[in-house]
């Protein structure tokens, strides 16, 4: 059976084993979320986002969001255990992989790179042709120097962010004043 995966999903896989930029893999998939499943929020989509945070919040140590995280993502994915056959990934070994990153985080395991188990060829593929376009290595270990995939939450542009809050603030204010 050849199954469809939207680009988004083809390009979180990409994020998250080129070059590990897991603050990226949420910003993707959250914008998918949104447009294709508003605010259901045991989505599985969730589920992905939330394992890139656990791993974003893991890799700086912080392993109390990490925690939380990894928690809220096994509690979407077991929500959705039979809806993963069809991300092109081993369920069975995903889950065991989950466990483990779970234990690792309670203990306080510094990160490791995840290498998710892909088991559709042609899924792994079109991730590796992608990930080659975008002059990433496929598999490589996280880059623990590289502040922007490290602190990414910090470094990013957040112009955008602001002139929305500004405008919302504005709107607000007019609605108080109209009332």
């Amino acid at each position: 059976m050849i199954h469809q995966y939207p680009q988004s999903y083809i390009d979180y896989l990409v994020h998250f084993h080129g070059d590990r930029d897991y603050f990226e893999c949420h910003e993707i998939l959250e914008e998918y979320w949104k447009e294709n499943t508003p605010m259901e929020r045991d989505s599985i989509w969730v589920g992905w986002i939330q394992l890139a945070v656990a791993l974003y919040h893991q890799r700086r140590s912080n392993f109390s969001g990490a925690g939380r995280m990894i928690n809220k993502a096994l509690e979407k994915f077991r929500l959705h255990s039979e809806d993963l056959k069809t991300f092109g990934v081993d369920s069975r070994f995903f889950m065991e992989q989950l466990q483990e990153l779970k234990a690792a985080i309670q203990a306080h395991t510094p990160y490791t790179s995840l290498q998710l188990p892909i088991t559709d060829q042609k899924l792994n593929q079109m991730c590796l042709l992608r990930s080659s376009e975008k002059g990433f290595q496929w598999g490589k270990e996280s880059d623990l120097s590289n502040q922007m995939i490290t602190d990414r939450h910090r470094l990013r542009d957040r112009q955008d962010v602001i002139l929305l809050r500004e405008r919302e603030l504005i709107k607000r204010k007019k609605r108080s004043a109209s009332e």
